[in-house]
């Protein structure tokens, strides 16, 4: 009795403890892999700098299209404003297009290169053959709202870029570079010639002889190229070129040493820089846009913009077209790929050379070309087609952020597994290893620990 208990209990059933995994074979915390594209927005991918100068040279354009039309709007039409906001139509589309060439894959459109250059050269034959006959030149379709010409300027970039970067060393090759390389560009020029449009066509060339050299082509075959291009350009003016391009390039000549015997353009635009002296006479306070300057709103923007806003106002359009090519070399140098690359200069030396060529005719340095000022000029399809490189740019530049913003998302999940995969294999090496000491035997050791 003294050995027994007092109180008897019930046995206490053992119930089995929870088996819980080690740290090593359940991870604490899995990480969410959330796609760059969703964890950044798509302004936030955009090239803030470019469209910083794009919209300041916009607004400037639009202060200075409304300044060389209002008198003409409200003679035409009864309103100052209505050829205003057929130029703010036309920068609406322009923005779309840009908004939705941004949101595009850029490299979408190496693949449809040779689609788009057909198509623009059927468009340039159609303009020859049912284009708007104005002043003896056949442009524009559709009652003047599409110029092919433009769009064949922004098509060469494209296809030249996507052939180019396709072409690596056989660049160099006279039979595989040059040769094809001069019947591509020839084709389009000589349609662009035939309408005629000289200045585009020049643009056309010269734009495609330098992707050609940045895309590492033989110095020695574009020196013999350009000059054989300079030959025919010559021998086509003075022959069977159009009657005014002769005139163009006597007066340019003689103006060299007598500033009063150039162009009739150009005296004017001269003139209306020296009224604008340095700060200018006033928005809107312009004379020489009243049936002096030809085309005011187009080809002769430029010489208003240096009456009305001075030299401080032309100084400023200068840098801001000097900040664009800066922005645009940049986004080429940093490209993820060889086709943006090129693509990128070549837009921004396309927008550089328009931009240099209207401004070289105001200031006497060049025979008068009829280049328009890219984003300022008044224009449907110029405005278009260049907001459309500008979204192209931003394109180029969004490849190399998304792609920034993939690595960077990436790099932390993909360093946890595999330092989680080292982690196991080195457990099951050492479990081998020593299961092998215990028993004896002399296994080969796991490989990858």
């Amino acid at each position: 009795m003294a050995d027994q208990p007092l109180i008897e209990h019930p046995p206490v059933p053992q119930t089995p403890r929870p088996v819980r995994a080690t740290p090593r074979s359940t991870p604490r915390f899995v990480p969410e892999v959330v796609p760059a594209e969703r964890k950044r927005g798509f302004l936030a991918t955009l090239d803030g700098y470019l469209m910083i100068v794009v919209g300041v040279l916009l607004a400037i354009g639009l202060m200075m299209v409304y300044s060389t039309t209002f008198d003409w709007s409200y003679q035409s039409f009864g309103s100052e404003s209505t050829i205003f906001m057929q130029q703010v139509r036309n920068m609406g589309v322009g923005l779309v297009i840009a908004a939705l060439l941004a949101l595009i894959d850029y490299r979408i459109w190496r693949r449809l290169a040779v689609i788009i250059l057909l198509a623009t050269i059927g468009s340039l034959i159609a303009v020859l053959i049912f284009g708007d006959d104005v002043f003896n030149a056949r442009r524009a379709l559709i009652n003047g709202s599409f110029q092919p010409g433009e769009l064949a300027e922004l098509t060469i970039v494209i296809y030249m870029a996507a052939w180019l970067s396709s072409r690596r060393t056989q660049i160099r090759s006279i039979t595989y570079g040059l040769i094809p390389f001069a019947v591509l560009v020839s084709i389009v020029a000589v349609l662009v010639l035939a309408q005629p449009d000289i200045s585009t066509a020049a643009t056309i060339v010269v734009v495609a002889g330098i992707m050609f050299f940045l895309a590492g082509a033989d110095l020695i075959q574009i020196g013999v190229g350009a000059t054989i291009v300079a030959v025919i350009g010559i021998l086509w003016l003075t022959s069977v070129g159009p009657d005014y391009a002769q005139g163009r390039i006597d007066s340019f000549v003689a103006s060299v040493s007598d500033l009063t015997q150039a162009d009739d353009h150009v005296q004017q635009a001269i003139i209306a820089f020296n009224n604008g002296g340095l700060t200018g006479v006033g928005l809107g306070q312009g004379k020489q846009k009243f049936a002096n300057l030809p085309a005011p709103h187009t080809d002769s923007i430029f010489a208003v913009i240096g009456e009305e806003l001075g030299l401080l106002g032309a100084a400023l359009v200068v840098s801001l077209y000097i900040a664009l090519v800066i922005r645009g070399l940049q986004i080429a140098r940093r490209s993820i790929d060889n086709f943006g690359a090129l693509l990128a200069a070549g837009m921004t030396i396309w927008i550089a050379l328009k931009a240099l060529l209207n401004i070289a005719v105001m200031t006497a340095l060049v025979p008068p070309t009829g280049a328009s000022l890219p984003f300022i000029s008044f224009g449907g399809s110029s405005l278009v087609v260049v907001m459309a490189g500008v979204g192209l740019l931003l394109s180029i530049h969004r490849g190399r952020v998304l792609q920034g913003s993939a690595k960077r998302t990436a790099a932390p999940t993909d360093r946890r597994g595999f330092v989680a995969n080292h982690d196991r294999l080195r457990g099951h090496r050492r479990t081998r290893i020593s299961s092998a000491g215990d028993s004896g035997s002399h296994d080969q050791p796991a490989t990858g620990g």
